[in-house]
This record gives C-alpha cells, structure tokens and sequence, in this order.
C-alpha cells in the first residue's frame, strides 16, 4: 500500500500572495478544510508544506501554504500532485476503498477462477467501473455494485466479481 495518497492537483496560481487553485481528486472535498501538512511532488521533487487557509470556488480549491507568500514562489507549482500521508486520510466507511490500493489487484470470479488485473477503476456518476485487463490483452468492465462485486481485499490486493462469461441463461 502507498504510504501517500493524492488529494488534489495543483492548476494555476490564484492572486498574488502565494495561493494555489487545485482540482480536487478525493471523494470529500471538504477533506482540505482539515489540511494541515501536505507534500507537494512533481514525481521528481517532493516538498513538505503546511496548509494555512483553504476557499471553495465553484469546483475547484483555493490552498495558501505557510512556506510561501507570493505569486512567484509558487508558479513552478503548476501541474504538481497534492499528496496526504495515509494516517491523516479521511476515514473510509464500510465498503469504501482507495483507488490505489486496488490497482493491479489480482480479479478472481464467482468460482474462483482467475479473471486478470485490475488495471483501472472509472469513476461514474452513478458508481465507479472496475477495468479488469484480461490475459488475453481484452478488458472486462464491472460495476462497483454489491450485485456484481462481492469482495475487496485491499490487504492482500485480491477482488472477486462475478463474470457475467461464466452466468448460465436460463
């Protein structure tokens, strides 16, 4: 399991004083009214910053960090990844998982039989859809229902559906 987990990406500068609009991507977008310490990366380049004030506008999330004060300081920030360490993540519910920790999960049907992995999970309006890449290089789409998922084992990175391939009509 990733020891990070991204809660947003940074888009542009907002103002002069240091402040960053982000594309939220968690669930809970009021998660960032409780943002304390973050990190900033880039992939390359990680750096360790303290959240000081947190607005809402429209969709979007307008973060200033303690470390910098003005438009300059944070330009190059364009494009980076806002990550939380896993133990100041939100708390999931029952059933609730994070997406990360279920990619490349091993995908096993209703007998037990060894489907593929997981290699995406799109997130719909109505529920998200597991992508399970197939031996073969096909994909398999699968709602993230109760009906068609019956269990998701993030601990040992193991999910099982049921395969609709292997439903007899009746």
């Amino acid at each position: 399991m990733e020891d990070r987990l991204r809660v947003g990406v940074v888009t542009t500068t907002h103002g002069i004083k240091g402040e960053l609009k982000v594309f939220p991507t968690t669930d809970d977008i009021n998660r960032f009214k409780n943002l304390k310490k973050c990190f900033l990366t880039n992939g390359k380049e990680t750096l360790e910053v303290n959240c000081i004030s947190c607005k809402f506008m429209k969709n979007m999330v307008i973060l200033k960090f303690k470390e910098y004060d003005t438009i300059n300081a944070v330009e190059k920030f364009r494009q980076y990844d806002i990550l939380v360490n896993r133990e100041d993540a939100v708390t999931l519910s029952d059933g609730e998982f994070f997406i990360c920790d279920v990619i490349d999960a091993a995908v096993f049907d209703q007998n037990d039989h060894y489907m593929g992995i997981l290699a995406d999970v799109l997130e719909t309006p109505a529920n998200h859809v597991f992508v399970v890449k197939k031996e073969n290089g096909d994909e398999k789409l699968i709602p993230v229902v109760k009906e068609f998922v019956y269990e998701i084992d993030t601990e040992n990175k193991r999910v099982k559906v049921k395969d609709f391939d292997m439903v007899e009509a009746d």
